[in-house]
């Protein structure tokens, strides 16, 4: 049994997996982060650029 469980914590396979989820969580966390500190400013520029393109336009 103890060889088993430190073949375990020594197995190195799928570590690279492992890496890429955190990163992905990370940027998941971060981008969420983004959106609601800037949500309403960002939701105004698109809405003010959408204006401007389409009374331009006509």
């Amino acid at each position: 049994m103890r060889a088993f469980i430190t073949s375990i914590c020594f197995d190195e396979r799928g570590i690279s997996a492992m890496e890429y989820a955190l990163m992905a969580g990370f940027v998941a966390v971060a981008l969420t982060g983004i959106g609601v500190a800037f949500g309403t400013n960002v939701s105004s520029l698109f809405a003010t650029m959408w204006t401007h393109i389409f009374a331009s336009a006509s």
